[in-house]
């Protein structure tokens, strides 16, 4: 049995420990835990063998009986663990082998895949990789000529291994090879040299390659694993003049079916790689044969065959896609290219419906946007040039795209199964982005060809008009007007005018007449007198629960855009909205899509008329809530009382008539309708001064319900953030509210909504006292639960850590003990909840500038610095998460650049100490680091390096490919 010497300090854990009779030799015929992990029925005992033969696999141990576990006798799945456990071994833990004991091990793996050629397919592969992990790591120092010398051995006869097993088992081991160097662990510098020396050994492989394709007596299956290896090692950027004759061979092999998918791969694979487009005469030969496959590819198009068609496909748009500047740049071959580019728009209209009937259109898309962005990036000379060639290309490409978005009949369509409808749909949203970006290309002439062609279907009497082809016309306006100002188009106001001829039978069709009315919302706004032609339409569809998505939001679109044009139409908004309400015909997010609408429509109203409305409209909810408080919790009430504060939420975050006068001066349609804003209370404030106590009542009942109070919560949040200053006659009963509530259940929504509060109103003379009181007592109740050891998740200090400026500057003028605030803050730091420490590094990092204007807190960092600069140390050292360290950094660099001289005398005390932060740094180590940190008071970034590195130092990672790869 092969053996090594193990370094002492290799020491398995001591769960390892109690199983290590599994592994004494006398007892290896056993194999409990193997047995146990592929036989066992219960899951929970599978379960724990996988854990246990994780760690067996990387224990000391695992040099030994990994051969053991390769004997012949064995059954595969047990000499497939032994294989993996080798390869664990080498690509991990490569430094536990002694420099001359390579020269054993390399012959040993040799051997053994010399024994399982003619075996298990799985134990070749995986002792074909430990093989390959073992060159990686000795090339090309230890082991020049790696990929040299394993040809000349697996060319020798000998062994009692066929030649044609032989052969399969170098392409494995070929293959594998820069699969494994693409996912190993090297270090990047030793990546560097590695990538080089594999590239010096394209030369031992290529020929062989060539010599094995070109062979008319060469079985299937090795030409199979020939295009395998070829295009594994296209993937390291070998030059494509170099693996030209073999992409050739590989064209070749496509009429043979065996080898049809692998050699697709290979082309692809060599094709795509970014040093290609270098070389131009390469890629001019290779249209010619990529055009070559029209004549396959009309008939697999003609046999339904998907897979070849896709193949085919592919190869097509990886060359057009990838060297569409170089082929165009090639004008003495314009042709060439124009037909490559006609052989993918035959692609992107393949007959079919997608997902069902074909699959392969979609690939075809990002070509589009990478042609017309090359053409467009040209200078405008040659810009002009390639437009006369391409504009009819990309008119016509429009035309495939709505032909291919078009829905199937009805009866087809309910025949498709969920998942192919809504990959239908993402293929539409794919085709709906196309089309926007064309528009860059073809502009308003795109949109009057599509006004041309629905013209003449809703106007030809004659001719019956498929609802498929209205739909896919009217999505290409859609598509268009969602992203790209179509204000200035003269065709719109004659679509506005189309939409009502349009007969509406179907829900898909119904559906995109909503988006693209939404879609022209901005236009309407500046076109208000085309309102009237659409507005019915889409009150109607409100009422249709199968259109609820596209016409709530649709309204909600026109509500916010044309506000100030909608006073007319207001009352019969409010009434279908109330209407559809009350019949729950929508649910709940598009309800609350619903209220918002209404929100924007009351906000340009007199104020008179926004309380009228909102007593009606909100009333029957009142009424509600009250009947609901009066019973007993229970989970059903609990939903509607969190549904109807759902409601008041949403309806208070648009409701905003302070914004009037803004959005005149802005420039925007004037408010001619609307009357300036009241110098009474705000129509929101008047609204939750009525509902006050009710919302009183709800919480006392339901206090414990985090979602309830998390919902009430977001009534007064979300109006506070609208309403600003305005919301100020509510200060003081809302603060107490909040104190009440926090006093008796601390829970995260009321911390967010104080912090809220204290934000706006901390400034303000008339409102500090209740906001000071309401501070205090959130502040000392959260000190208290952390005296008590509660609280030590996220309603914590992950709350109290997210203070503002306001806070800060309230904290030091309140009564509460600041000094506890700051104790509070540094436990904090040794949570481990990574949210709660970012959040306690950002209250430090905004507390700490405030020292030398606030003089109580320039004493408590004064007396109590060194507790956090140790806190911070102990993070850094390995106490915290490594994703943690740019936050512990940013208050190393805080307390450098406000508290210089006092850092510098807490660093060197609490550095003093051995074994502090780690042990495995150094005194010096821990010097270096102290002076490279106080050095830096400008270059936050430098201090960010530095903590890092002294991070991995701390924790024994330095140079590790562990740290390397973080």
């Amino acid at each position: 049995m092969y053996s090594f010497g193990i370094p002492p300090y290799c020491i398995e854990s001591p769960e390892l420990k109690r199983f290590t009779p599994y592994f004494s030799v006398t007892r290896l015929p056993r194999f409990s835990a193997l047995h146990q992990l592929y036989y066992d029925p219960n899951i929970d005992n599978k379960n724990l063998a996988q854990k246990w033969l994780m760690q067996a696999q990387v224990s000391p141990q695992a040099w030994q009986f990994c051969w053991a576990l390769l004997s012949p006798d064995k059954v595969p799945e047990i000499q497939y663990f032994g294989a993996s456990a080798l390869h664990t071994k080498i690509s991990r833990y490569w430094s536990d082998i002694p420099t001359d004991q390579y020269e054993s091990l390399k012959s040993q793996l040799f051997s053994q895949i010399a024994c399982f050629s003619s075996g298990s397919k799985m134990v070749l592969t995986r002792l074909c990789v430990a093989l390959a992990s073992l060159a990686l790591n000795t090339m090309p120092e230890a082991w020049p000529g790696a990929v040299a010398e394993m040809v000349r051995v697996f060319q020798e006869e000998g062994g009692g291994v066929d030649g044609r097993a032989r052969c399969l088992a170098l392409l494995e081991l070929l293959t594998v090879l820069p699969e494994e160097f693409q996912t190993s662990r090297l270090p990047q510098y030793r990546k560097g040299q590695v990538r080089g020396a594999l590239g010096r050994e394209w030369g031992s492989v290529c020929p062989l390659l060539q010599q094995l394709l070109r062979r008319t007596d060469s079985p299937g299956a090795v030409k199979a694993r020939v295009l395998r290896c070829l295009s594994s090692w296209v993937l390291l950027d070998v030059p494509l003049s170099e693996s030209e004759s073999l992409v050739h061979d590989c064209f070749s092999a496509l009429p043979d079916p065996e080898l049809f998918d692998t050699a697709v791969e290979a082309i692809v694979n060599a094709i795509s790689q970014p040093d290609s487009q270098r070389y131009v005469n390469t890629l001019l030969k290779l249209v010619p044969q990529v055009l070559a496959l029209q004549d396959q590819l009309r008939e697999a198009v003609q046999n339904g065959d998907m897979e070849t068609c896709h193949g085919i496909c592919r190869i097509a748009v990886t060359l057009g896609e990838n060297h569409s500047r170089t082929l165009l740049e090639q004008v003495d071959h314009w042709q060439s290219f124009l037909a490559l580019v006609n052989m993918i728009m035959f692609c992107t209209g393949i007959p079919g419906h997608y997902p069902v009937n074909e699959t392969t259109s979609s690939l075809t898309l990002t070509f589009w946007y990478t042609l017309q962005d090359e053409i467009m990036s040209f200078e405008s000379d040659k810009q002009t040039v390639y437009l006369q060639v391409y504009r009819p290309v990309y008119f016509q490409l429009v035309d495939v795209l709505l032909h291919k978005a078009q829905f199937p009949s009805d009866q087809e369509y309910a025949s498709w199964s969920s998942d192919e409808k809504e990959q239908f749909r993402i293929y539409r949203v794919d085709i709906s982005d196309t089309l926007m970006y064309v528009y860059e290309m073809l502009g308003a002439e795109l949109l009057s060809n599509l006004y041309d062609k629905l013209g003449r279907l809703l106007t030809n009497a004659e001719q019956p008009t498929s609802w498929q082809h209205t739909e896919a016309l009217l999505y290409g306006f859609q598509s268009i007007a969602e992203t790209i100002d179509v204000n200035y188009s003269d065709v719109i106001p004659g679509l506005i005018g189309l939409i009502p001829r349009i007969n509406i039978n179907n829900v898909q069709l119904a559906d995109t007449v909503m988006f693209t009315i939404g879609a022209l919302a901005e236009w309407l706004a500046d076109h208000p007198v085309m309102l009237s032609s659409v507005l019915p339409l889409v009150l109607q569809a409100l009422g249709n629960p199968d259109l609820s998505v596209s016409s709530v939001s649709t309204l909600k679109k026109i509500c916010r855009e044309c506000k100030y044009d909608l006073p007319p139409y207001a009352t019969n908004i409010v009434a279908v909205s109330q209407e559809v309400l009350i019949k729950q015909i929508h649910k709940t997010s598009q309800c609350m899509w619903l209220m918002q609408a209404l929100g924007f429509l009351l906000s340009a109203l007199p104020v008179e008329e926004i309380l009228r409305n909102l007593h009606s409209l909100i009333t029957p909810y009142i009424q509600q809530l009250e009947k609901l408080a009066d019973e007993t919790p229970n989970p059903s009430n609990k939903l509607a009382i969190i549904h109807i504060l759902g409601l008041l939420s949403n309806l208070f975050t648009t409701l905003d008539i302070s914004k009037q006068d803004d959005e005149s001066v802005e420039g925007s349609a004037p408010p001619v309708k609307a009357t300036p804003p009241s110098p009474g209370p705000n129509p929101v404030v008047v609204v939750l001064q009525q509902v006050f106590a009710l919302i009183q009542t709800v919480l006392s009942k339901w206090l414990n319900d985090s979602q309830v109070v998390e919902a009430v919560c977001a009534i007064f949040e979300k109006s506070v953030k609208t309403l600003l200053h305005e919301f100020a006659p509510m200060v003081s009963q809302l603060s107490e509210m909040l104190g009440q509530m926090y006093s008796t259940i601390p829970q995260a929504s009321a911390l967010d909504l104080t912090r809220q509060m204290v934000h706006i109103f901390a400034s303000e003379t008339d409102h500090f006292p209740p906001i000071k009181a309401l501070f205090e007592l959130v502040t000392s109740v959260t000190l208290s639960i952390f005296q008590q050891g509660r609280g030590c998740g996220r309603d914590g200090p992950y709350r109290l850590g997210r203070a503002d400026k306001n806070m800060l500057c309230l904290m030091p003028l309140s009564s509460l003990d600041a000094k506890a605030v700051f104790h509070c803050g540094v436990l904090s730091l040794k949570f481990p909840e990574a949210p709660t420490v970012k959040s306690t590094c950002l209250f430090f990092t905004e507390l700490l500038p405030h020292c030398s204007d606030v003089p109580p807190l320039a004493r408590i960092v004064q007396d109590d610095g060194k507790l956090l600069v140790q806190a911070v140390l102990e993070g850094i050292g390995g106490g915290a998460s490594r994703s943690l360290m740019d936050q512990f950094a940013e208050v190393l660099f805080c307390l450098n650049k406000h508290c210089f001289s006092l850092l510098a005398v807490w660093l060197k005390e609490a550095l003093q100490p051995p074994g502090f932060p780690s042990s495995r740094v150094t005194a010096e180590q821990k010097v270096t680091f102290s002076q490279q940190i106080l050095r830096e008071r400008v270059n936050k970034r430098r201090v960010k390096d530095i903590v890092k590195e002294f991070t991995l130092l701390c924790r024994g990672l330095h140079g590790t490919e562990y740290a390397a790869e973080y």
